[in-house]
C-alpha cells in the first residue's frame, strides 16, 4: 500500500524552521544538525534540510513529498503517460526516483518499507 514516507522542506535557516516545528509539534526533533532536522511522525518523516546550491544531480533541491511504493512500477506508469522521471537510481541516502506533478511540484518515489 503506498504511503507518504516524507515531507521535505528546504530552508536557508534550519534552526529557525526546526524551532517552529518543535513548538508546533510539542517535541524535539529526532535528529538535528546545522544542515538538517527530522521529526518521525508515526512513520512519516518531516525532514528539514538546508537549501544549498543545486543539490545532488537528479534530486530536487526544493520542497517535496516522498511516497513509499514500488518505485519501478510507479515510474513506468507515469512514464507511459509522458511524464519525465529521473531514476529510480541510487543516491547516497538510498534508492529514489523524482518527477514533477502537473502543477510542477517535486515528488520523490521511495522504496517500499
Amino acid at each position: 500500500m503506498p504511503r507518504i514516507a516524507e515531507v521535505a522542506l528546504f530552508t536557508d535557516d534550519v534552526r529557525s524552521l526546526a524551532a517552529f516545528y518543535e513548538r508546533l509539534l510539542g517535541r524535539s526533533p529526532d535528529s538535528s544538525s546545522d544542515s538538517h532536522a527530522s521529526f518521525d511522525l508515526e512513520g512519516t518523516t518531516l525532514f528539514i534540510h538546508v537549501a544549498e546550491g543545486t543539490g545532488v544531480e537528479g534530486a530536487p533541491n526544493a520542497d517535496h513529498v516522498a511516497i513509499a511504493l514500488d518505485q519501478d512500477a510507479a515510474a513506468d506508469r507515469v512514464r507511459s503517460e509522458g511524464v519525465e522521471v529521473v531514476g529510480p537510481k541510487d543516491f547516497y541516502w538510498g534508492r529514489s526516483a523524482y518527477l514533477r506533478d502537473p502543477d510542477g511540484r517535486a515528488v520523490e518515489l521511495q522504496a517500499e518499507s
